[in-house]
């Protein structure tokens, strides 16, 4: 939709204007509170509370419960934060005042599938077996598929289906493999895999990481990822920054430091398939006009490193696996980061293309900061969360000292020199330079949405004063 000329567009009224907002924000609140207090108080210690069974289905174990530790803390802090700030976010940017969408319809819709999103993402990073993480897994990708498609327009229908097809049919890999761990071990505890005979435990392996990859658009399973940029800004940020994607990447980890022995050639496929994802992702920036779908594969680039990182950590590299798991958080943080920076941008002038925008750090300069601030983290630049995960997956790479390695630290590190370079060149096109028609009128949007926005900037910065002792407990035990 072009931008509209004249006046800036009206702050909405209590930054959502309605009860389904407050209710949304107070859920988030509570969750990301709870979460906090947890990860104090247990300090990655674990915490499990068993709930029940089902007689019909007979186990070693209970079905149902609470299970806690360092890797579950890391995956709260990002899931609750980033929920709670983006719902934050969501009050104004769902609103009539949005010159993308102006239109406040469908906010019921949408909050609750935001709010079953972060329930969702709660209940998987928790669950105590792989029976009840693959119940919150298919939640998951319900909710994705109510966002996606949430405009309802036949582009956002097709890229709901696709997401929706694409995620299921991986999803059902996760269900043969968690069928397999049951019928020979009578147990679905993710210790169980460790009781296979070798050969089932190999495919138990490659059935839950083809779960993983869908989830987390790994190559060959990527091209759900740049369609469902057709979902509202606030919501494609928690989809690819702190949830859906983040989901698969949670399950890798959780395998590669379940299995006592990790077979060496599935981590050697893995570490190459983690790769092509990157540069899949990265060799797509300069040929990209919306700011989404410029987003869109740099989350596939930083799926990548994660992957990486704990294929790394599979073929014995601490090093590797820490900076994968610090890249996990860091990532979430920034991407949304980014995201909210050009959902605002899109508020404020109606367009997300490249090529009509110009200038806008003039008018927006708040925004412009979270954008430079999520561009430099995203690089790698010195001191944001990601330099130093990329730090540690390249020594890591070193650490496993051998030639595959060393190939494997090369292409990182050309990796992010490439994608600094296409992040260097939009920050000059459409922030810097002479005003454009559709950053004319442009402004900084309400005070909720540059909450966000400020508090992101902090945690890119930060962020990894609190990872860190965190994931110290992962790799450690």
């Amino acid at each position: 939709m072009p931008p509209q000329r004249g006046n800036p567009p009206p702050v909405p009224p209590l930054a959502g204007g309605n009860g389904l907002f407050l209710l949304a924000l107070l859920f988030s609140a509570l969750a990301m509170c709870g979460s906090l207090g947890i990860v104090i108080r247990s300090r990655g210690a674990i915490l499990a509370i068993d709930i029940g069974s089902l007689p019909w289905l007979p186990s070693k174990e209970p079905l149902f419960g609470v299970r806690i530790d360092a890797l579950s803390c890391l995956m709260l802090l990002a899931v609750t934060i980033c929920g709670f700030l983006i719902i934050l976010y969501s009050g104004a940017y769902m609103s009539r005042g949005n010159r993308e969408h102006p239109t406040d319809k469908g906010q019921g819709r949408y909050y609750f599938f935001m709010v079953l999103f972060v329930a969702a993402m709660i209940g998987l990073v928790c669950s105590p077996n792989l029976f009840q993480l693959f119940i919150f897994w298919e939640l998951t990708t319900l909710c994705s598929w109510g966002l996606i498609s949430f405009y309802g327009d036949q582009t956002a229908l097709l890229a709901g289906y696709k997401a929706l097809l694409m995620t299921y049919a991986a999803g059902m890999f996760l269900l043969a493999g968690v069928i397999l761990v049951y019928i020979n071990t009578g147990s679905f505890a993710f210790s169980a895999i460790n009781l296979l005979a070798p050969s089932t435990k190999t495919l138990v392996i490659v059935f839950l990481a083809i779960a993983a990859f869908g989830k987390a658009a790994q190559f060959p399973l990527q091209t759900w990822l740049p369609s469902a940029m057709t979902a509202p800004t606030p919501a494609t940020a928690y989809l690819h920054a702190a949830a859906m994607v983040k989901a698969g990447v949670y399950l890798m980890a959780r395998l590669v430091l379940t299995a006592a022995v990790f077979p060496p050639k599935l981590a050697l496929l893995f570490s190459a398939m983690a790769i092509v994802t990157m540069y899949i992702g990265v060799l797509q920036y300069a040929v990209q006009d919306d700011l989404k779908r410029l987003l869109a594969y740099s989350t596939i680039a930083n799926l990548g490193y994660m992957m990486l990182g704990l294929a790394m950590g599979a073929l014995g590299s601490p090093i590797a696996l820490r900076g994968g798991l610090l890249h996990l958080i860091g990532h979430a943080f920034t991407k949304s980061l980014l995201f909210l920076a050009v959902g605002a941008v899109s508020y404020a002038t109606g367009t997300r293309s490249i090529a009509q925008l110009s200038g806008l750090g003039k008018r927006m300069p708040v925004t412009a900061l979270a954008f430079v601030t999520g561009a430099m983290a995203i690089s790698g630049v010195p001191p944001f969360n990601l330099f130093w995960s990329k730090f540690l997956i390249v020594a890591g790479a070193i650490q496993l000292n051998t030639a595959w390695g060393v190939v494997l630290a090369v292409l990182v590190l050309a990796e992010s020199v490439i994608g600094f370079a296409c992040f260097l060149r939009v920050v000059h096109k459409v922030f810097l330079g002479p005003l454009s028609e559709a950053a004319d009128t442009a402004q900084d949007p309400p005070a909720g949405m540059l909450t966000a926005l400020i508090v992101l900037m902090a945690l890119a910065l930060f962020s990894t004063l609190f990872a860190l002792p965190l994931i110290g407990r992962i790799v450690h035990g």
